[in-house]
């Protein structure tokens, strides 16, 4: 049978519980074992516990005065009684006269005595005696004996007071009787049992309740514990590939080096030998043919008489002396020295491989963590946000195998949250994508392990998504004479060029704000105004009837000019368009040059994309101009009928459309072209990819295209009506 009950011996003697204390560290002895410990204490006034060894003060009367465990006690009287049953011999009769010979039968668990068969029948003859559970002598009732049993009444040890200690002294922390409340603790603060129980009970519930939520903080931090350990054999197996490559990377550069200078070596050392061994060649050639003749004369001057050596005329002599000359000609020091001498300087680069690299157990606090958005945020797209690790100081830090999360959340919408993907780069950058369901106000959250990064939570308005497949009716915004191009502020005041040789500045409502310039050649003046572009509180103007552009303040103070007809570098020939990128260089379109020119922003000449070149670099007359998000460069062929796109170093990268003599392009953030048609007195969109996906007609020779900042509304110069039209786009 399954022993009920675990805990019912001392962990000092070894025995079953006598009279049982228990410490404030919750474990439970004799009360005559603690006495003997705390003898075993001597003068020291801390007892520490066998278990545990955590140390409680020795209280004033010794263990006598610690709480009792009467539960215990209960269970180690509950086990004696069942040692009996489950025991193969027959138990006495509690209430039998000593030396009676009949067996227990049953086990009376009210009186918590063992009765024989005939004081059974005396106990069921009993009127009150006759209510008490009995339990058979069996496994069965060993069974029944722990749900049946109740603990003894807790009677006073006065005998001539004669009642259960149901109540409980405070002042004393002792169970007492009602005689004894009243006489020995009666100026004591003393209350009924069941109260005071409730009251512990709803306090060990209380501290049940705090110590759930206190078991769930630390199994967090144990769960944080456990990952950490986790991320730091993360973080050690990328430091130890990161040693190892660099390593392996070094010593293949060395390796390199090596074969490097050994071929170098070769090589040199080649060379003089070849240039030496020819050299040496030379000379025994000619030893050789100065020993010919020589030999040949002394043969001579011994065998041949004057007659035979006259008729040799001279040749012999003439010929060692031709010889000896080329001899006198040449150098005879050897051509090539013989040093080759190896420089590697080991001594600074061994010094530096010594201290080369780090390991750094340094934590980037979050707080220091910069984000930027590589995107703008709008519905249904991708919004991207890069995190920087950095260090207090703002430098920044390669700390990878950071838990890095983000998510956005609506503030107008019940709250809806977007959580974000994250992707670690391994080089201290993260990165977080998500896709906003919802336009209109939002809280952007980014954290590493659970901290805000810098500048989180960050409001952020999520744009509703355009669409241009359909456009409102259009708004005759202004009437003015001519209107060639059309640039809007980012405060929303609308800037035209005229056939007035002026540029008019609107308000929205198409109210007369101001005039700047006026027709002339000189500063601020104007002939033909074809382009604007407003960047802050600079605006610039390209003039095609003088050949120039012009910089001025967005108030219409004159700044400074750059051009003059021509077709050298710097010179325009009716300049259309110009357009400011991000680095805040000058892109000029040069219409009958056939050309793009690119400037520094106070009109230096950087860059030249030549549209008389062959192939798909060739385009006729470019007119408008505009950069995509990615910094490309659209150019508006009105000569080509085409699109063409460039990069910002003038390398060709695709074309796409066929419009009809078009003369403006805009483009807005994700890269949709509105392109304007003077041939085809229309205006056409094109995605992204080049794809045309809708087209607006009834204009007349639009000229020069824009796009608010602030809403995407699309502006036309419709140059033949003398008006500029506004279209507002459809939001979804």
């Amino acid at each position: 049978m399954e022993k009920p009950f675990q805990h019912i011996t001392c962990g000092v003697c070894s025995k079953p519980y006598n009279d049982p204390r228990i410490l404030p560290c919750l474990h439970s002895f004799c009360l005559q074992c603690l006495d003997h410990e705390i003898e075993k204490c001597g003068s020291q006034q801390m007892l520490q516990c066998p278990i545990c060894e955590q140390n409680t003060s020795i209280p004033v009367g010794g263990a006598s005065v610690l709480p009792q465990n009467l539960h215990l006690g209960f269970e180690v009287e509950v086990a004696g009684y069942l040692s009996k049953m489950t025991s193969n011999s027959d138990v006495a009769c509690d209430q039998c006269a000593e030396g009676s010979s009949d067996p227990a039968v049953v086990f009376c668990c009210a009186c918590h005595h063992f009765l024989c068969a005939f004081c059974l029948e005396h106990h069921k003859r009993n009127r009150i005696w006759s209510k008490h559970n009995m339990v058979g002598l069996d496994q069965e009732g060993a069974r029944q004996l722990h749900t049946t049993m109740k603990p003894r009444d807790h009677y006073c040890s006065q005998p001539s007071h004669d009642g259960n200690k149901n109540f409980y002294c405070e002042t004393c922390s002792l169970l007492v009787c009602l005689h004894c409340s009243t006489v020995t603790h009666k100026s004591h603060t003393v209350n009924e049992i069941s109260r005071v129980a409730k009251i512990h009970q709803m306090e060990m519930a209380g501290a049940l309740e705090e110590a759930k939520v206190v078991v769930t903080k630390l199994t967090g931090a144990i769960n944080e514990n456990n990952r950490m350990i986790e991320q730091v054999e993360i973080s050690k197996r990328n430091a130890f590939l990161a040693i190892n490559q660099a390593f392996e990377t070094l010593q293949q550069t060395l390796e390199e080096r090596k074969k490097t200078l050994l071929s170098e070596l070769e090589a040199i050392s080649l060379s003089k030998t070849t240039a030496l061994t020819l050299q040496k060649e030379q000379f025994e050639k000619m030893v050789g043919d100065i020993g010919h003749y020589t030999d040949m004369a002394s043969q001579i001057l011994q065998t041949h008489t004057d007659h035979e050596i006259v008729a040799l005329g001279g040749l012999i002599p003439t010929e060692l002396q031709a010889t000896l000359k080329r001899v006198q000609t040449i150098s005879l020091t050897p051509n090539q020295h013989s040093y080759i001498t190896a420089s590697v300087q080991t001594d600074d680069l061994i010094r530096q491989l010594l201290k080369l690299g780090n390991i750094f157990d340094f934590y980037p606090p979050p707080s220091s963590c910069a984000w930027i958005s590589t995107s703008v945020a709008k519905v249904g797209t991708r919004y991207a946000v890069k995190i920087q690790s950095k260090t207090s100081e703002g430098a920044e830090y390669p700390h990878d195998g950071v838990e890095v999360r983000g998510e956005m959340r609506s503030k107008t919408h019940n709250g809806a949250v977007v959580y974000g993907e994250a992707e670690d780069h391994r080089d201290g950058t993260y990165t977080i994508t998500l896709t906003p369901q919802t336009a209109g106000p939002h809280q952007l959250l980014i954290t590493m392990d659970g901290q805000h990064v810098q500048n989180s939570p960050n409001d952020l308005d999520v744009r509703p998504k355009r669409d241009y497949h359909i456009l409102c009716n259009a708004q005759q915004v202004i009437q003015c004479n001519g209107p060639r191009c059309v640039a809007i502020h980012d405060n929303g005041d609308i800037y035209v060029g005229s056939g007035d040789g002026c540029i008019y500045v609107f308000y929205q409502t198409g109210q007369l704000k101001n005039t700047i310039g006026s027709r002339g050649s000189g500063d601020g003046q104007f002939v033909l105004p074809y382009g604007i572009s407003i960047k802050g509180d600079v605006l610039y103007v390209a003039d095609s009837g003088n050949h120039r552009v012009q910089k001025l303040t967005s108030s219409g103070k004159f700044l400074h000019m750059f051009g003059q007809q021509g077709s050298d570098q710097g010179q325009f020939n009716r300049p259309m368009a110009v357009i400011i990128d991000a680095n805040n260089k000058l892109i000029v379109s040069d219409d009958n040059n056939h050309r793009i020119q690119i400037f520094n922003e106070n009109g230096g000449w950087l860059l030249t994309i030549d549209g008389n070149s062959s192939g798909n670099h060739s385009f006729q007359s470019p007119w408008g101009l505009a950069l995509d998000p990615q910094g490309s460069i659209h150019v508006a062929s009105r000569g080509s009928n085409t699109i063409k796109v460039f990069t910002k170093e003038g390398v060709y990268v695709r074309m796409y459309g066929d419009p009809n003599h078009p003369s403006g392009i805009a483009i807005d953030d994700e890269g949709y072209s509105i392109v304007s048609e003077c041939g085809g007195n229309c205006l056409s969109i094109y995605d992204p990819e080049g794809n045309k996906i809708h087209t607006v007609g009834n204009l007349k020779s639009p000229y020069g295209t824009a796009l608010d900042p602030r809403d995407g509304s699309v502006f036309i110069a419709n140059y033949g009506a003398n008006t500029v039209l506004k279209y507002c786009v459809v939001n979804e």
